[in-house]
């Protein structure tokens, strides 16, 4: 089984959390969306997808959710993973994520994983257990 990880980060915080998945998923098949390219992420089994809360709790217009929009029906029957941090709210943007892709038929391999601010040792930890379960 094969894993990507595809992440937006503008302060470095959502970076650190692919890169602790990807470490615990054993891939090198890390991208930042802007660098990703469609085919070479579904060519995968299992894919992480990670985003931090923009704006009023919303995933980032211009290049994540785009290329969110372009992938999502091909998602059905992958292992998917979300992940992100945020600054303020509670994580609003990832339970309305969640929901969006559930509503298309899209199994999440567990619930969103969310961090506040830098992520710290056990945030990381648990970055690295998401990309083991993803593996």
């Amino acid at each position: 089984m094969s894993t990507a990880v595809v992440y937006y980060s503008l302060s470095g915080n959502t970076e650190m959390m692919a890169k602790a998945i990807a470490e615990g998923a054993g891939t090198e098949d890390v991208y930042s969306v802007d660098e990703a390219v469609e085919s070479d992420v579904l060519s995968h089994s299992s894919i992480a997808l990670g985003c931090p809360a923009m704006g009023s709790e919303e995933l980032e217009a211009n290049d994540f959710e785009p290329f969110m929009d372009s992938i999502a029906s091909s998602l059905k029957g992958k292992k998917v993973a979300l992940f992100g941090s945020y600054d303020w709210g509670d994580g609003e943007w990832m339970r309305t994520w969640q929901e969006n892709l559930e509503s298309m038929g899209i199994t999440l391999i567990q619930d969103g994983l969310i961090c506040n601010n830098e992520p710290t040792d056990d945030d990381i930890e648990s970055c690295k257990a998401l990309g083991k379960a993803l593996a």
